[in-house]
């Protein structure tokens, strides 16, 4: 048989792009939250702002974090992002890079079938082929 024939799976992990432009104003805004939030205590700017920028820092890296599977499949590469939240414990490289997989593919979603029996369901952001 021949190789694009089969599905073929590779992890991908990768960040959008940088921060946006209102940044500085999302962190002024928490700052300001913080300081309502502890009791509006002055002199405490400088630690206020450097809890704001952490927590805006963490939660812009975990909301804009991307990670997909790529498979291909009878000469079309599928590109299927999934979320940390719904793949029930998958983690990226749980597949061998060109090894074959049991590939569903049902509209815009592509379910994996994993060793464990369950299977990882994606969104098809890309189709190439």
């Amino acid at each position: 048989m021949d190789d694009d024939s089969q599905p073929h799976s590779q992890d991908v992990s990768q960040p959008r792009p940088g921060p946006p432009f209102h940044l500085h104003e999302a962190i002024r805004r928490r700052a300001e939250e913080i300081y309502h939030r502890n009791g509006e205590i002055p002199g405490r700017d400088t630690e206020n702002w450097a809890l704001a920028e952490a927590e805006i820092l963490r939660e812009f890296s975990v909301a804009t974090r991307r990670t997909a599977i790529v498979v291909n499949l009878e000469g079309v590469q599928y590109v299927g992002e999934y979320t940390r939240a719904t793949s029930e414990g998958y983690l990226p490289g749980e597949f061998r890079p060109g090894a074959p997989v049991p590939v569903r593919v049902d509209g815009d979603k592509m379910f994996v079938m994993r060793r464990n029996g369950k299977e990882l369901e994606t969104n098809i952001v890309q189709r190439v082929g």
